[in-house]
């Protein structure tokens, strides 16, 4: 093969994680091709959506949070490099009750690692924030350091950064099959062939797809997302209002929302986001069905009837976007078993990935090219399904 088609580092996907990957691989001086299916960014897979929730009192399991530090730092070093604002701090607030796995995971990972977290009683809650409307019997608590993340962006400029530092990012081509050949591995497209030392693969909610023995491992569910018009929108204005969870007892998981966004600024869709985070009716991420259904609505409507009464006007925009889940929700980034010496994965972020994009990039350049990261992974190894 040709020195066009022979890289040290092939990354398949380029997405959250894998444009992250390829930055940190460039910026080390290696020679890097990342292959995409569809554009940067784009609307098909799990990472569009104007913003994402960042927070380091992570209720899903405690050891996030080591990983959950060396994210914030590598959000400022990028947003320091490339003098874009990234990170926007708008705080948190968590409701629930004190027994809701939410409520409890949040306490618990917020006292081992001495996060800073605000316990409210409902007379200050509603006075600091009176759009909401809570139970008695809920505990409310805030972590100020939280906030969100543009996505679209955040990837877009981890794509042209690496770039910048020399690698090549082909979009819109689709990876047919790889294989190991002896100490290599080729990788067919729809438009070429390519060979590489070592393989990255970041495939998102095409994850099952792409790595061997693990389509049974990643379960891609269809998830809906609305923005919609308020009453009035000013009280829901960035700086006026948080970043939100919300654990209800009677339903599984808990709904989110984020301040009302200025199009100017962060882009389309118009309006005030919220979601619904569980898994729901698993899919083919090739053949999602798209459009919004009386339940998809109604379920939402649910947590607005109850929670931010009144509130309502029209619903501006609507989404489908996939969750990649693995068996315990929680990631998978190790080496492939079968080919260590090879073949680095990071896949299943089952939903709550993004925020850790600047932290996977690095830890998956360091699997390739050292063998090892010094971060601790070793609770999202691959061998714990096989």
């Amino acid at each position: 093969m040709g020195s066009n088609t022979s890289f040290d580092v092939i990354v398949i996907g380029v997405g959250s994680m894998g444009s992250a990957t390829c930055y940190y691989l460039s910026k080390r001086g290696y020679k890097v091709l990342g292959l995409e299916q569809f554009d940067i960014s784009h609307e098909l897979g799990s990472h569009a959506g104007q913003s994402r929730i960042i927070r380091k009192a992570y209720f899903e399991h405690p050891a996030y949070v080591p990983l959950l530090e060396g994210a914030y730092k590598n959000w400022k070093r990028f947003e320091q490099e490339t003098g874009e604002q990234l990170y926007f701090k708008t705080g948190l607030l968590y409701a629930g009750t004190s027994s809701n796995e939410m409520i409890t995971g949040v306490k618990q990972s917020a006292t081992l690692y001495n996060i800073e977290l605000e316990l409210l009683n409902n007379a200050d809650a509603v006075k600091r924030f009176p759009q909401f409307l809570f139970p008695e019997s809920f505990e409310i608590l805030f972590e100020p350091e939280a906030g969100f993340l543009p996505p679209e962006k955040s990837i877009r400029l981890y794509a042209s950064q690496a770039k910048k530092n020399g690698a090549t990012i082909n979009t819109n081509e689709k990876v047919i099959e790889w294989k190991k050949d002896g100490t290599n591995i080729i990788i067919k497209t729809d438009k070429s062939s390519y060979q590489c030392k070592k393989l990255i693969i970041t495939a998102g909610a095409w994850a099952g797809k792409m790595i061997p023995n693990f389509s049974d491992k990643i379960k891609v569910t269809r998830q809906f997302v609305a923005w919609i018009k308020t009453k009035d929108d000013r009280q829901f204005a960035l700086n006026n209002f948080p970043c939100w969870m919300i654990g209800d007892d009677d339903q599984h998981g808990c709904y989110y929302g984020f301040p009302l966004l200025d199009t100017k600024q962060f882009g389309e869709p118009a309006g005030l986001k919220l979601a619904h985070h569980f898994p729901k009716e698993v899919t083919d991420p090739y053949k999602v069905d798209r459009r919004a259904t009386e339940n998809d609505i109604q379920d939402l409507k649910y947590c607005l009837d109850k929670y931010l009464p009144g509130i309502f006007d029209s619903i501006f925009h609507t989404k489908i976007c996939l969750y990649a889940n693995s068996p315990d929700e929680n990631f998978i980034i190790d080496k492939l078993p079968g080919y260590e010496e090879n073949v680095s994965i990071a896949c299943g972020f089952s939903g709550h990935g993004f925020k850790f994009a600047s932290v996977i990039g690095e830890i998956l350049a360091d699997l390739a090219v050292e063998g090892r990261s010094d971060f601790p992974i070793e609770f999202l190894n691959a061998k714990r399904f096989v």
